[in-house]
Formats: C-alpha cells, structure tokens, sequence
C-alpha cells in the first residue's frame, strides 16, 4: 500500500492541520516512503510497528525536528505553543520542580516578549494548580524531578504538554513505565483533557493494546510503508 488512507467520510469539508504529501523519512536511509496523509482536529492517531522501522523518526519529523529526506509538509499548527511534544526521555530539567516543569509549558502561552521574571500570571499559575491535581502529582509538585519515580515523571512530562492548550500534541512512548492502573487512569484523564482543549494526538506506542484503547487510526510500518486501519 502506498499511501496511507484518508477517511473522507469522517473528514469531509474538515481543514486538516498536518498535511503529509509523498514524505520520505529516515537518516540518510529511508526507513519509511512514499507518506500522503492528512491529520484532522480531534483524531487520535498511533503508529505502531517493530523497533527500527521509523516511528520515531515519522514523529520527529512532523514536529520538524528533522527534515524530510524528500516530499512535503503542510503545517497549520505553526503558532507558538501550538505543538506539544513529549520525546521518550521526556525531556524535564532534572533539577527543577515537577510544577517548574509543567510552568515551562504554561509560558508558551504567554507572548515571548514576557520577562521569565514577571511570572505566568495568579489564573495560569492555578491553572496548573489544577492539572497537577487532576494527574495526581500535587503532593510532590515542588520536588525535584530527579528524585522522582518514572510513572511520576512521565505524568509531569504530560501535564507540560497539556499546560500549552496546543492543537497537537506528539507523545513518543509516553506510557512506559507505568502499570495497567496508571495507564488506565492516565489514559482516562488524557481523553478529557484532549477533548477540553480540542487538541489531537499522534503517538508512538510500542504495545498495540494500548495503542487501539487510544486511537481512532493506526498507523502500522510495514516493509517501509504505512498501512491505517480505523479502531471502530
């Protein structure tokens, strides 16, 4: 199959806000060809696949963090803060707070010409307030993330994403490390938070039960294609 699939009857007159058009990704060698597909406002996408096929790097490469080795991207979500993105080692400042963390998302929606020194603001600072809450990680909001267990950080590394009220947020992995009652809970109060804020979600997800109890299309590499499958 060369192309991934587009649900034209669920996407009809919709803008997408990522257009993929005959992308080509990998590092040097191509590890996936010949991508066409377009990501709508609301979708809950996944892609799966063995170790090696590129699923990270199909991720990285739509929050521009490498460059295409050929084909095009459209992007609608180009504003500051309108992407969030949790990388697999999350990415935290180790020596900060948990809520410093999550403050560093908060303050892409300030302008960028507001001093880190003026603060985020009493309704921003209780929005996050909230979110911590909501996640459950308020008890252990002004420890430092380096003491802190895996499932904990990665629920820190969720809520600094969540923070922004981006239009997509891109998660490479972020389950690992918690047990089937976190990912549960997590997954639960994702769905919520996603839908609050009208955000999409594409995600690498290396087990496939986790992925479908998410996604409402799976992206699956197979011999250096991406075939999609709707979840119904």
């Amino acid at each position: 199959m060369d192309e991934v699939t587009v649900w034209d009857g669920l996407t009809a007159g919709l803008e997408p806000i990522i257009q993929l058009r005959s992308l080509n990704i990998g590092y040097g060698k191509s590890l996936a060809k010949d991508i066409t597909a377009e990501i709508y406002t609301g979708d809950r996408i996944a892609i799966i696949g063995p170790s090696g096929v590129g699923k990270t790097t199909l991720l990285r490469t739509i929050a521009g963090l490498i460059a295409p080795l050929s084909g095009e991207i459209n992007n609608n979500c180009s504003g500051r803060g309108d992407i969030g993105y949790i990388p697999q080692k999350l990415g935290l400042v180790r020596h900060s707070s948990a809520k410093s963390n999550v403050m560093l998302g908060a303050r892409t929606r300030k302008s960028r010409l507001h001093l880190p020194f003026f603060g985020i603001g009493e309704e921003l600072n209780k929005e996050v307030d909230q979110l911590l809450q909501k996640l459950g990680i308020s008890e252990i909001s002004d420890e430092p993330v380096r003491i802190l267990s895996g499932g904990q950080q990665r629920r820190v590394a969720i809520a600094r994403a969540l923070i922004q009220k981006p239009k997509l947020i891109l998660a490479d992995e972020f389950l690992g490390e918690l047990d089937s009652d976190n990912i549960d809970s997590i997954i639960d109060i994702l769905e919520t938070q996603l839908s609050e804020i009208n955000a999409t979600l594409v995600m690498v997800e290396h087990q496939e039960n986790i992925a479908r109890s998410i996604a409402t299309r799976i992206w699956r590499i197979v011999d250096n294609q991406i075939i999609e499958e709707r979840v119904q």
